[in-house]
């Protein structure tokens, strides 16, 4: 696909310095950018490529002045990091797949809507419901009455345990597991564990994005909930009836026991951690690795450490230690 710089603004909401009509046919990386290309700068410390990149088109935020001359052509932009989202989306073609590949297996009482594509080797169970669109890719498990939203994509080998609901226009990525039991042992007086058996299901909502290796233990009773545009990023680990509130995004590597709700747009770094039964408020934020272990009283709190305490009082004791070190 060709576009040019004037398209790209107009698209963007943008405003062209130089060349309207220099075409462009891909997005790369300022510090790898070439003729025929577009890039961004939103983070400063990048800002020295601006001045030798070879690109033919460089985003830049509309606050932004450059400190010296620019070959490229250039396009201010409200948010040059969430702008370059929607220019790679104009170079991105989703191509779906269609068709029912062989072999498969699926249930004679299972819903299939129109349009729907099935791989290879999947496997749909009884009274299973695939919404119109649906993308169903090699070696996926649908068990018995999973019901999977429109336009909805599963990638390979992803697993959907017997009950779960998922929304419409979620993408889960390869090898997720959606529904497996919940971690739910009862201790006996012989010093052996009983299994609790985990009667819920798991509920995901519209628009959420799944990672690769993710799972999501379904509840013990009632539903486990990842509430509407909710982004989970690979290898986490959501463990049995936690709700995640709506457009909350999470890194990899990061867990929540049992029964916490977060509130919506909280924001969990990588291998952050948080205990089971807790509250989280409403636009929380946790730095990688941090643990969380008690509760969190105000709404865009921002947490670093294990565990988990203010950022700022955080980073003062940083510099204190810091200090210390440097005097031993």
């Amino acid at each position: 696909m060709e576009l040019t710089a004037g398209m790209i603004a107009d698209h963007l909401k943008g405003e062209v310095i130089g060349d309207r009509d220099v075409v462009v046919t891909g997005v790369a990386r300022i510090e790898q950018g070439k003729a025929g290309t577009a890039c961004f700068l939103a983070n400063l410390k990048y800002e020295k490529f601006l001045y030798d990149t070879k690109a033919s088109v460089v985003l830049i935020n509309r606050d932004f002045a450059p400190s010296a001359e620019v070959s490229a052509t250039l396009v201010k932009v409200d948010d040059a990091y969430s702008a370059v989202a929607a220019l790679l989306a104009m170079f991105t073609t989703q191509k779906k797949k269609k068709g029912w590949e062989f072999p498969h297996s699926i249930s004679r009482k299972a819903s299939i809507g129109r349009k729907v594509y099935i791989g290879a080797h999947s496997y749909i169970g009884k009274r299973a419901r695939i919404g119109n669109g649906a993308q169903i890719y090699p070696q996926v498990f649908i068990g018995d009455n999973v019901r999977i939203g429109a336009g909805t994509v599963l990638y390979p080998g992803v697993k959907v345990y017997d009950d779960c609901i998922i929304g419409d226009n979620c993408i889960i990525h390869a090898n997720a597991v959606i529904g497996s039991d919940g971690f739910g042992f009862a201790p006996t007086s012989d010093g052996t564990y009983r299994k609790i058996p985990q009667t819920g299901n798991v509920i995901i909502e519209d628009n959420v994005e799944i990672g690769a290796n993710t799972v999501i233990d379904r509840a013990t009773m009632g539903s486990t909930i990842i509430r509407r545009g909710v982004k989970l990023d690979n290898l986490i680990q959501i463990a049995h009836n936690v709700e995640v509130g709506e457009n909350t995004v999470m890194a990899a590597q990061s867990g929540i026991a049992g029964s916490t709700h977060l509130g919506p747009n909280c924001m969990i770094g990588g291998q952050a951690g948080i205990v089971g039964h807790l509250r989280i408020p409403a636009r929380t934020q946790l730095g990688a690795q941090t643990g969380v272990i008690g509760p969190v009283k105000e709404e865009g709190s921002i947490l670093l450490g294990m565990p988990a305490i203010d950022h700022k009082i955080f980073m003062r004791a940083y510099a204190r230690f810091k200090r210390s070190g440097m005097k031993n």
